[in-house]
């Protein structure tokens, strides 16, 4: 939409197709921070992620690397903004909403100029409305998981019915024979184990966004963003998709 936007059609001043195309780029490079902002603040660590428990952390430490813990949000985002933006962006709490906001400010600059006219800023403002919106959902989804007495009680009812299904099951094989007594145990355990890692599934669950293995690739999904918006441009890059690493993608 930036690209066939914003254009000579009503302009004050006509622009050159360089021109042009810079300013197109500029607002592009402008969502690639906006992308790379939110997904650094979606990895930030919260006291109840899982993935941070000892043997969860060893296993981390093992076979993945999450790249929002290894390397810091200035040193990506300086590949996309001014030297003014990035100061200004990293003076804020909300790096990512403060990017919408220079966005907005530039788009009533181009309305200004003439470049865009009302109705086209109209349906790019929208668009930023609508990229707030998805960042305030992952945000919630991000910082409010399941309420703590959900996943307690949730926990001690399953450690309960561990304890007890052993106990329910001794009549139930014995009725097959003397011998046959001895099978409760290894149905037990397979039983515990079944509702066991059916809560620690839950767990994981409701934060897809911490760096696990099981989370949403958001490094992946926003190289993909960048790849395919500077494709559209017709902008020469060197940039390759993320490829797994141990069958791990993040």
């Amino acid at each position: 939409m930036t690209k066939d936007y914003i254009t000579n059609t009503h302009a004050k001043e006509k622009l050159t197709k360089e021109e042009l195309a810079k300013i197109h780029l500029e607002i592009c490079r402008r969502h690639f921070a906006w992308v790379n902002a939110l997904r650094f603040q979606l990895r930030e660590p919260r006291a109840w992620e899982a993935v941070y428990k000892s043997h969860n952390q060893e296993y981390k430490d093992k076979y993945f690397v999450v790249e929002e813990h290894a390397q810091k949000v200035e040193e990506v985002l300086k590949k996309y903004l001014s030297p003014q933006e990035l100061d200004l962006v990293m003076s804020k709490t909300n790096k990512a909403a403060q990017i919408i906001a220079l966005q907005s400010t530039h788009l009533r600059e181009l309305l200004d100029q003439g470049l865009i006219e009302d109705f086209r800023h109209m349906e790019l403002e929208r668009l930023l409305m609508e990229c707030y919106t998805q960042q305030g959902a992952s945000e919630r989804i991000k910082n409010f998981p399941y309420p703590r007495h959900y996943a307690t009680l949730n926990l001690y009812f399953i450690m309960i019915f561990v304890i007890l299904v052993p106990f329910g099951m001794l009549q139930e094989f014995e009725k097959l024979g003397e011998c046959m007594i001895w099978l409760s145990v290894p149905f037990s355990v397979l039983s515990g184990w079944i509702f066991t890692t059916m809560e620690k599934i839950g767990e994981t669950s409701e934060s897809p966004f911490e760096g696990s293995p099981n989370d949403v690739p958001i490094t992946q999904i926003s190289r993909n963003i960048e790849i395919d918006m500077l494709e559209i441009l017709n902008i020469n890059h060197e940039l390759k998709p993320i490829k797994p690493h141990n069958n791990i993608v993040l």
